[in-house]
């Protein structure tokens, strides 16, 4: 048997992993510090569950809105300095928007928001993908494990700051500012030169999603550059692929419909139906980001062993019975617990949808990630205002079954990602 010897990174690599580990931070903090002063912003403008709905999916409409726009700046900027220039934008944004004092400014800054937000994202992971070929292993997941604590900072940052008697102006500006600075710092240990690298043999990843093993990989024509170095012409698309890309856009869609659960209604569904406290309604958010990001810590070591398709299979089985028990017996404790099971479930979802759309054959670099990137923000889009119209009609606690729907939805489709090792 033959053992491969990871080479250790040099220290360019090592600072660009911690600069885009910041990256993933911030983003995660920004959007979290608005999250819980949702329900204020809901009363104080006035509007009811339908209209609030309409109203928070402006930000995935934004984010559709620019998605595809994404590639085109990061070609022109650069992944590092796209993802930062978009996190500044995207704290300008949320100022507004909880500054708003009309549903029309509340969505329109929303929208801007989620616009910006989607640039960062693609660009953050197209650097942290650029980042784990230099490293030679995997380790896309533990950037998403930083976003998710980034994510229980800013929910916590929100909670203390509810708390303390902050106005949302005070609050959100002073979240703003320290996460831009942040940006702007780990900007200058991102990895310099172009975004497209010729692959070398340190370039194919670790791990069970490594080995393909399609007949279409085995098509791939490789030939010198100009440079005399090997580079990858993959093949052309075929069925397969495009279902396969397909089946992952839903994996993907699906862990965002229990991350909107959290983010657009955790709150309002432990202070409005279940009667908690404001400060303790935050709980429902920062249990299931919390409990995501446990997930995600421990996720490359689950995949390793006992492969993603497991892994996957496993979670949704944990997300339909953790929040379909928190919905059948409604109590504040089991809510929140649910909303843990929910995060803990989701947690390896997107980073799994990503990096094998990524890896699909017969796509262009970073194609197969750009369109699940944009696609599964659909999730967002369309998920706020169905919730919203199902509870002003029967009840939110009704609208809250996307959640363990989303479950089920994952064990369906779940056969599409890589088994374990044999």
């Amino acid at each position: 048997m033959t053992v491969d010897v990871l080479p250790r990174p040099a220290s360019a690599e090592r600072r660009a992993r911690v600069a885009v580990a910041v990256l993933f931070f911030t983003n995660g903090a920004l959007f979290a510090n608005l999250l819980p002063r949702y329900p204020q912003i809901k009363a104080d403008l006035g509007i009811g569950n339908a209209a609030y709905g309409l109203a928070v999916a402006a930000f995935p409409a934004g984010a559709i809105a620019a998605g595809l726009a994404a590639g085109v700046v990061i070609r022109r900027m650069g992944s590092a300095r796209a993802a930062v220039a978009g996190t500044l934008l995207t704290g300008a944004g949320i100022l507004v928007a909880g500054l708003a004092d009309s549903v029309v400014l509340f969505a329109a800054a929303l929208f801007l928001a989620g616009a910006m937000d989607a640039v960062t994202d693609v660009a953050q992971n197209a650097h942290g993908l650029r980042v784990q070929r230099r490293y030679g292993r995997s380790i896309i997941n533990s950037f998403h494990a930083i976003w998710s604590i980034g994510a229980v900072a800013g929910g916590s940052m929100a909670a203390a700051a509810i708390a303390l008697d902050l106005s949302r102006g005070q609050h959100l500006t002073i979240s703003a500012v320290v996460f831009a600075v942040a940006a702007c710092v780990a900007l200058r240990f991102c990895l310099p030169g172009p975004e497209t690298e010729p692959e070398t043999a340190g370039d194919a990843v670790a791990g069970p999603e490594a080995d393909t093993g399609s007949a279409t990989d085995s098509a791939a024509k490789s030939g010198p550059d100009s440079r005399g170095q090997r580079q990858v012409r993959r093949p052309t698309p075929g069925r397969r692929t495009a279902y396969v890309l397909g089946a992952l856009v839903l994996i993907a869609t699906a862990g965002t419909l229990v991350e909107d659960a959290g983010n657009s209604w955790a709150a309002l569904y432990l202070s409005g139906s279940l009667s908690a406290s404001v400060t303790l309604a935050a709980s429902g958010y920062i249990a299931l980001v919390g409990a995501q990001f446990v997930g995600r810590i421990i996720g490359d070591r689950l995949v390793d062993r006992f492969g993603q398709r497991t892994v996957a299979r496993t979670g949704g089985l944990i997300v339909v019975a953790g929040m379909g028990l928190a919905l059948a017996v409604p109590t504040v404790p089991g809510t929140i617990l649910g909303f843990a099971a929910a995060g803990f479930g989701v947690a390896t979802l997107v980073p799994a949808a990503m990096h094998e759309a990524d890896e699909l054959p017969g796509l262009k670099p970073g194609s197969g990630l750009a369109i699940v990137s944009w696609l599964m923000r659909l999730g967002f889009l369309l998920s706020p205002p169905v919730v919203g119209l199902v509870a002003d009609a029967a009840s939110l606690r009704v609208g809250l079954l996307v959640v363990p729907f989303a479950g089920l939805l994952v064990l369906l489709l779940a056969g599409v990602l890589q088994p374990g090792r044999r």
